[in-house]
């Protein structure tokens, strides 16, 4: 038999990694052979060790996934990223593939796609949905006209979709691990990008470009 795809996982939630490492150990040509709970974590093993793919969560304490990626991308460009979220594939499946992952999997439906996806990036092909085909397509139709959110950094999209989703600053500087006053930063860059004034209009301009759940 050849050799077993070797998987990171990197996830902050435990009992998400259990889950992973469960299903792929009944999957006989892969195995997650390292977990790491955070982005640093996950650096410091990417550089001390060969991976065949890594499952990486968007959404963990501390550093942004994207921003983890980047960094993955910086050290190991050949290394293929699967990126895993609880955020509907509208709102980061395209920033992940730009930002070089090799596929992005919503965590509601990754036991149906996980290993399908683990076995596609390992050859060195990409893993998209179809759902995520779509608006591939129309992303490449409207290509020359960038929505406004489309201009923002990670931390500033990320603070985007917490105001549009009813979190206080306070609350959101506690999810991103950041101060308050850091917080207000990125919501004052992100207001004067999109050219608002208030986050009533970034709640209405949210939810009319389906950014929120």
């Amino acid at each position: 038999m050849s050799e077993k795809i070797k998987v990171l996982v990197v996830d902050d939630h435990a009992i998400i990694r259990k889950g992973i490492t469960q299903l792929l150990r009944d999957t006989e040509d892969m195995e997650v052979v390292a977990e790491a709970q955070n982005g640093a974590e996950a650096l410091q093993l990417i550089r001390d060790n060969a991976y065949g793919v890594v499952l990486l969560d968007i959404s963990m304490p501390g550093e942004h996934g994207i921003d983890v990626l980047i960094k993955i991308k910086d050290l190991k460009p050949n290394l293929p990223v699967l990126i895993l979220s609880m955020y509907p594939e509208d709102q980061y499946a395209i920033r992940s593939l730009k930002a070089g992952a090799a596929g992005y999997i919503n965590k509601q439906d990754a036991l149906s796609q996980m290993v399908i996806a683990i076995r596609q990036v390992s050859t060195g092909r990409k893993y998209i949905s179809s759902e995520l085909a779509v608006q591939l397509a129309e992303n490449l139709t409207h290509q020359n006209q960038d929505l406004p959110h489309q201009t923002l950094s990670h931390r500033e999209y990320q603070t985007l979709c917490l105001i549009a989703s009813g979190k206080k600053l306070s609350e959101i500087a506690e999810i991103m691990i950041l101060s308050a006053k850091t917080v207000s930063v990125y919501r004052a860059r992100l207001l004067e990008k999109m050219k608002m004034r208030t986050n009533a209009e970034l709640i209405h301009y949210a939810i009319t470009h389906h950014l929120v759940p």
